[in-house]
């Protein structure tokens, strides 16, 4: 099984991400967990290069996350997977659909070609989408360092709504969810989903 957590920065996807992990691993399942960018040592690389690095075109960003994201796929996700264990991640594809894709306004099926090629197919089985308004998103983050969430806040309301867009494009396999609610209910709704006992 394949599990991603989507959202604004402060929406809570690590949290549900590693809350997620304790239950499957109490079930007896191994679980691998992984971010993006990150999870290899050439995402890792990417990852401070496009969150903290110098200006880069809208293009060149979507290529590099897809770089990061075939590395990882390669490398451990499917690994992971044709072992048998659960992997859940923070942040995929959908992520570029929203940042780059809508956001940057380099087109959705645009950077969905890209990432699909890059990945092989490879989609999650579910993906929990964490909905938090812009502004509270904000709140929750404080000062945020790195390149991309310091812009403004249109560009965060327009990360946004590219994530409703691709809730609505793929309702089969997003799962959307208040990102308000406490941590423990939401919690509690992505173990139902997926059949998780506590």
């Amino acid at each position: 099984m394949f599990v991603t957590f989507e959202g604004l920065d402060g929406s809570g996807k690590t949290t549900q991400v590693e809350l997620l992990r304790a239950s499957l691993e109490a079930s007896g399942r191994e679980v691998v967990t992984t971010r993006e960018p990150g999870g290899t040592e050439l995402g890792e690389g990417v990852r401070q290069l496009v969150l903290h690095g110098p200006p880069m075109t809208a293009w060149a960003e979507a290529a590099l996350f897809a770089a990061a994201r075939a590395e990882l796929v390669a490398e451990v996700i499917r690994p992971a997977l044709e072992r048998g264990a659960v992997v859940v991640s923070d942040r995929y594809f959908d992520s570029s659909l929203a940042y780059q894709g809508a956001a940057r306004g380099l087109g959705i099926d645009a950077v969905l070609g890209l990432n699909l090629d890059v990945v092989g197919g490879l989609l999650p089985d579910v993906t929990f989408l964490l909905l938090l308004s812009p502004d509270e998103a904000r709140r929750r983050s404080g000062d945020q360092p790195d390149r991309i969430e310091r812009e403004w806040d249109t560009f965060r309301s327009a990360v946004d709504s590219g994530y409703r867009k691709v809730a609505r494009r793929f309702p089969a396999r997003v799962v959307s969810l208040d990102g308000s609610l406490p941590a423990d209910e939401l919690a509690e709704a992505v173990r139902a989903r997926l059949g998780v006992a506590v």
